[in-house]
């Protein structure tokens, strides 16, 4: 499972000599008391370390080239809390290749109506302090989050949360390997995209093995292996009657233990967060991984279909962002429609593939045909989900640039059985209602394949977004399909500009 404990940000405050050691000092206390709060909120997946003051051109150049070469740093958070002539963070900001968030904050939340003096007025400066840090960061054009507020406010510890979970997904994808099995889904154009311009914009690479080499992996697991996985099998879900000991579909659920444990082994071996498939290329392989890629999906690792590696990577971030947190992120597909005038909703699953951590209650392992891809019949497990806010997000190559488009929903739980559907799935309504919803992401290009999570909100992902430096389009309660339309015309220009 993924841990963020490990990880940093830096807490750093900025200053100058102006003020005398005294001041000086006093900052330094307040600014540690304050990393050491945000250290010690329980919402903070990752540590909050406090930096020495910085007071010249050369200490902030230095804490910020500190910053970059740490392996743990994933951000910096700066604070102002006297006033730091701007001209000092030019060059260090210059060179931060770290996610910034900037917060604008002071030491005490009430002003001291009968003690205040010129002394408590040089010390505390970040009413203007921050404004002059925040005109170089816009000069510069440097993407950054700016939280306001008291710093003990809990709204305000919870937009920085946010922040350092997006950081951290933003600092998983640096130099992250994802295995795509084989190649693209043949003439599927939204799964594909440009493998060169998404490592140069994001920092992960996605390089094709070969099957062959997979089924070779699969093909040293031992009886004991299978036998150890099975029991796991029979202690964690409730298995059909077919998959029983003496059941007719036994060899299959055998078959099924398999492959989860030589694609495992295959994925830690070569140090890969990640990976794709396609039922067109299942060459040497008994059946397509389906519980093997569901439990691997819960473990962490990022996954989507038919060669669709841009959304097995959004999986992976999805699933850093929300290490933790009740509820889940997977793999989803809009796979078709209930068009009922007074309750129209969206069922999605895919043809295996979903993760059981969206599961509401204890998932039954069945053995069906699939009716696609012509191998022998698959392991799967099948569940429903809950209902309760959620979103659906994706990432698509729009050729100049790359778009993350969000739509939030609303899951419910389902009103009928679906017996003779043996896959996991969930029904949700988009938001702001289905045709607008629907609509919107067709006019934006958005993929059928998405991450769904439980328990993401859409700034997450627009924290994300601005430390990816990319597009990001939201669909939610306040959509209107006219405006929308608009912001895809705007976007257009923009970025045509930007080229």
């Amino acid at each position: 499972m993924i841990d963020l404990k490990n990880l940093e940000v830096w807490f750093l405050t900025g200053s100058q000599h102006l003020y005398g050691e005294e001041t000086l000092r006093q900052a330094a206390a307040h600014a540690e008391e304050i990393a050491k709060y945000l250290d010690q909120s329980p919402q903070f997946p990752v540590k909050v370390i406090f930096k020495p003051i910085v007071k010249t051109p050369e200490e902030i150049y230095a804490a910020l080239a500190d910053a970059n070469h740490s392996s743990d740093c994933i951000g910096v958070i700066t604070w102002m809390h006297t006033f730091s002539p701007a001209k000092m963070w030019i060059r260090g900001l210059n060179i931060l290749h770290k996610p910034l968030l900037h917060f604008h904050t002071q030491y005490n939340r009430d002003i001291p109506w009968e003690r205040i003096d010129m002394d408590f007025m040089n010390l505390n400066q970040s009413a203007h302090g921050d404004r002059e840090f925040g005109h170089i960061v816009s000069k510069l054009r440097i993407n950054r989050k700016v939280v306001t507020g008291f710093w003990q406010d809990e709204d305000v510890i919870d937009q920085i949360n946010v922040w350092t979970r997006a950081a951290a997904a933003w600092h998983d994808w640096q130099g992250a390997r994802f295995a795509r099995f084989g190649d693209n889904m043949r003439n599927v154009a939204v799964t594909d995209g440009d493998k060169t311009d998404a490592e140069a914009k994001f920092g992960f690479a996605v390089n094709t093995y070969a099957v062959g080499d997979l089924v070779n992996v699969i093909n040293t697991v031992t009886e004991s292996q299978i036998d150890t996985l099975i029991a796991e099998y029979e202690q964690t879900y409730t298995l059909a009657p077919n998959i029983l000991a003496s059941g007719d579909k036994r060899q299959n659920l055998r078959d099924a233990a398999q492959i989860e444990i030589g694609l495992r082994k295959f994925l830690i071996d070569g140090g890969f967060k990640g990976f794709s498939n396609t039922f067109e290329d299942l060459h040497g392989m008994k059946q397509l991984p389906g519980i093997a890629t569901q439990r691997l999906m819960q473990a962490g690792y990022g996954y989507a279909g038919e060669g669709d590696w841009k959304t097995a990577a959004l999986v992976r971030a999805s699933k850093v962002m929300a290490a933790g947190l009740p509820g889940g992120n997977a793999f989803m597909e809009d796979y078709t429609y209930h068009f009922n005038p007074t309750n129209s909703l969206v069922l999605g699953a895919h043809m295996l593939e979903v993760d059981p951590a969206l599961a509401n209650g204890k998932p039954s392992l069945e053995v069906h045909p699939l009716g696609i891809g012509g191998k022998d019949d698959p392991a799967r497990l099948v569940f429903n989900v809950g209902g309760g806010p959620a979103l659906n997000a994706s990432l698509v190559d729009m050729g100049d640039r790359f778009r993350l488009l969000l739509n939030e929903v609303e899951a419910q739980e389902p009103e009928q059985d679906m017996p003779r559907l043996p896959v996991a799935r969930v029904l949700w309504k988009p938001l702001p209602d289905m045709k607008t919803g629907c609509t919107a992401w067709i006019y934006a290009g958005g993929a059928h394949h998405t991450v769904y999570s439980q328990n993401l909100s859409a700034e997450h992902f627009q924290d994300f977004a601005s430390m990816a430096n990319i597009e990001l389009l939201c669909i939610g309660k306040d959509t209107r399909l006219d405006d929308f339309r608009k912001e895809l015309l705007w976007n257009e220009g923009y970025y045509n500009n930007r080229r």
